[in-house]
């Protein structure tokens, strides 16, 4: 019988993060395809909103660029673009989103992302709450912060861009 581990392993996130002298802690869950931040924040028992996403879109240019939402909210490309300074904002496909980061879909996490100097920014709400979950870089785990380590250590920038 398989036994359920309680430690993920390392993963490029997890190097970035100790590597940035970051604390954190470790929340494994069962993943079940597109069961987003609402299946992750029911098992591991925690508020959806708190559960942070990461997505990988792109500019007119095709320049990517990381947004971090709250679970239970989405992302306004519009306001996102204005907030920017670009033309228009889109989701990147798949496979140019897994070609950016080095993460499969549904496990991206914001740190140790494969392109370095890919701007990073979040919804200006997340800063308010006091812990965040947020990908720890492997389908099934979240990995536990202060959402200061986003502007404080990761250098992102806090944005309105929430529907």
């Amino acid at each position: 019988m398989a036994r359920k581990t309680t430690h993920a392993g390392e993963t490029p996130a997890t190097q970035w993060l100790r590597a940035h002298g970051v604390a954190f802690s470790e929340h494994l869950y069962d993943y079940i395809e597109h069961g987003g931040t609402a299946e992750s924040a029911q098992q591991l028992g925690i508020d959806e909103h708190a559960v942070v996403k990461t997505l990988v879109m792109q500019d007119e240019r095709a320049q990517p660029l990381v947004v971090l939402m709250h679970g239970d909210k989405q992302v306004s490309t519009k306001n996102l673009a204005r907030s920017i300074g670009v033309k228009s904002i889109e989701p990147c496909k798949p496979e140019v989103a897994q070609r950016h980061s080095g993460y499969l879909i549904g496990g991206t996490s914001p740190f140790g992302f494969r392109r370095a100097g890919v701007p990073v920014v979040f919804e200006a709400s997340i800063a308010e709450l006091p812990r965040i979950c947020i990908n720890g870089g492997r389908r099934g785990f979240l990995v536990g912060i202060e959402p200061r380590v986003l502007t404080e250590v990761l250098g992102a920038r806090p944005v309105h861009c929430a529907l």
